[in-house]
């Protein structure tokens, strides 16, 4: 893949080393001739220190979540820094977001096994700040150019753990405009219509989804009325009438109106849909451009449909892709880390990921480039980003997804239809794991 990413960093980096030379090796090392009492009442404040970029050859292992053909670009930028600064080199590791999550976690017991960055998701920040395995990035990373919603979902009692790469990893609805027509469903009701007009078992469905995680479960408890917490935010709430009912909902879809495949794990959901086969898809932004390209013209995006029985929007779990660093980067390999993760979201270098990867970003000024507010199937992201919640960052978050991940695979991959034993063995499961956090 080529690509021309931004070779503005040549120029700042030039600068920069002058001015850490002059202040005593940091940006603004001078000392300021604002007057104290302004400084003391917060009406400026420092950004962060930069030290002077290493001389010698550091090298940078990133593991990543992405996948193809989204690792292409995450290879592409690797490389342009790369040219940007010949005396670093950047190894891309791919690694599945659970086995991420396990590996950086055990690194806790051997630090030398640890990368140098992480490319992952919010709902890491739990278990990796328990683990004490990534460090805050306040003062190390000037935050003002992110959009504030995304990088809240790093954020946890005031601090920041991670920086925003992209904003959204919702949940939508994608459909095939040559099957379904010009408009998405706007209600539940029209959704299992236009489903059973597509579905023709074994060859073709109207809805397809991921029956194997309860990512996918998530934003129809809001559509119930319901969350996964309690109003405390951290206890368990799965035993639940409305649980049941979005359980019903689904397994009705699968079992009773039948516009769902015999089993549909990830790539089976996404195959169906990418080949003609499935009318409709639940998934993420993350396919966007993937499905883009697949699809072209006929590809339409919007938010997941109102719950016809309750009036309410579904609302899917918020947060993107970030950036985290490992507890124990230190010295110049820091130094390089963070000058890549400012460096990378950058306003040309996220419009450039607009499009390559077609996911809204982080950065404030590339989220007012035409290049999003002029697309329509952004828009429709956009869209869904506004009906979504911003996923827990919170360690028990892990325990509630494992339970119901039991769950949602009892319901739609056994068919159970007792969902009351399905949700009190949920709680059970959930309460037993945080009891031993």
């Amino acid at each position: 893949m080529t690509r021309k990413l931004h070779r503005l960093l040549a120029i700042v980096s030039i600068g920069t080393l002058l001015l850490a030379a002059c202040g005593g090796g940091e940006l603004g090392g001078e000392e300021s001739e604002e007057p104290e009492e302004s400084q003391a009442a917060g009406e400026s404040e420092a950004a962060p220190s930069e030290a002077a970029f290493p001389e010698g050859d550091v090298a940078i292992e990133l593991w990543t979540k992405e996948g193809d053909p989204q690792i292409e670009y995450v290879q592409a930028l690797a490389d342009a820094y790369e040219a940007e600064r010949p005396n670093v080199t950047i190894e891309v590791v791919n690694k599945d977001v659970e086995l991420l999550r396990e590996d950086l976690v055990n690194t806790a017991l051997s630090p030398d096994a640890a990368p140098e960055l992480v490319w992952t998701v919010a709902d890491h920040v739990g278990p990796f700040t328990a683990a004490n395995v990534i460090q805050d990035l306040d003062g190390k990373v000037d935050t003002a150019p992110y959009e504030e919603g995304a990088l809240a979902a790093v954020q946890v009692d005031g601090t920041t753990w991670g920086i925003p790469i992209s904003n959204g990893n919702q949940l939508m609805l994608y459909y095939n405009k040559s099957l379904v027509g010009e408009e998405a469903p706007a209600d539940t009701d029209e959704l299992i219509s236009i489903a059973s007009e597509n579905t023709s078992p074994p060859d073709t469905y109207g809805l397809v989804f991921n029956e194997t995680e309860s990512f996918w479960l998530t934003p129809w408890l809001a559509g119930f009325g319901t969350s996964v917490f309690a109003e405390d935010g951290t206890t368990p709430n799965l035993d639940t009438p409305e649980m049941q009912a979005a359980l019903q909902f689904l397994y009705d879809l699968k079992y009773t109106d039948a516009v769902m495949p015999t089993e549909a794990d990830y790539t089976i959901a996404s195959d169906l849909f990418t080949s003609g086969a499935a009318a409709m898809i639940v998934n993420g932004d993350w396919e966007l451009g993937n499905y883009g390209d697949q699809l072209g013209d006929d590809l339409g995006v919007a938010p997941l449909p109102t719950v016809t029985s309750t009036g309410l929007d579904p609302a899917p779990y918020t947060a993107g892709s970030f950036y985290m660093v490992p507890a124990a980067v230190e010295g110049d390999a820091l130094t390089v880390v963070l000058d890549f993760i400012s460096w990378s979201t950058s306003t040309e270098n996220q419009i450039q990921m607009v499009e390559e990867l077609r996911r809204l970003p982080a950065n404030l000024e590339a989220l007012e480039d035409p290049i999003v507010t002029d697309d329509p199937l952004l828009a429709g992201a956009a869209e869904a980003v506004q009906k979504g919640t911003p996923q827990p960052t919170n360690v028990e978050m892990r325990c509630v997804f494992d339970a119901m991940n039991t769950g949602i695979r009892d319901v739609l991959g056994a068919g159970n239809d007792d969902f009351a034993a399905v949700t009190a063995a949920m709680q059970a499961a959930a309460d037993n794991c945080v009891a031993t956090l």
